[in-house]
């Protein structure tokens, strides 16, 4: 899929459904989506987003998934059987999440307990402490595992972004590995 810049603007505040089935046990919560993932209609769409590679090198998925031109049926179904979803802190799509402000970011704590306590998930996993601690309102906050949350295993995990650059597919894959053993998806 080939989208000008200025028709990435356009997407600007749109939603993108969440992920989650039926016996999900491993909840991924991304900061908000981007405008491609928008534009997509699919989580982590961006072309080099590294999530998917991610999950697919820490055993969590065993087969690539490239959802930048929308998230197919079979895949969605394929990780829906996984157990695996994917929701984020706030809905609405923007360019950069550092344009969110930090109530809306906080104001998704209750949507996100509320989804989770729905959905009976096992863990919960935030991808990105900055976020999380802006959030949860938890200023010293370390990667790992957190005070349990509705009823789940809350984590704190990297976020995939190209702009997170100290982390590497292979730092994220160990990372999101724990999680998914935490889960019981590996």
């Amino acid at each position: 899929m080939a989208i000008r810049r200025d028709e990435l603007e356009s997407y600007r505040d749109a939603t993108v459904p969440d992920l989650i089935g039926p016996g999900c046990t491993l909840l991924f919560v991304g900061i908000n989506p981007g405008l491609w993932t928008a534009a997509a209609g699919a989580h982590f769409a961006r072309p080099g987003n590294r999530f998917y590679p991610a999950l697919l090198q820490a055993g969590i998925i065993e087969r690539p998934i490239a959802p930048a031109d929308g998230m197919s049926e079979t895949d969605t179904a394929y990780l829906i059987g996984r157990g695996i979803g994917i929701t984020n802190l706030v809905a609405r799509a923007t360019a950069r999440a550092d344009e969110l402000t930090a109530e809306e970011l906080r104001a998704g704590v209750d949507v996100l307990a509320a989804t989770v306590a729905s959905a009976k998930v096992r863990v919960v996993a935030i991808l990105g402490i900055t976020a999380y601690r802006t959030a949860f309102q938890v200023r010293g906050a370390k990667a790992g595992r957190q005070s349990d949350f509705a009823g789940a295993q809350l984590w704190v995990v990297p976020n995939p972004s190209g702009l997170n650059a100290h982390d590497t597919i292979e730092s994220l894959a160990r990372a999101y590995r724990r999680v998914a053993e935490a889960a019981g998806t590996v």
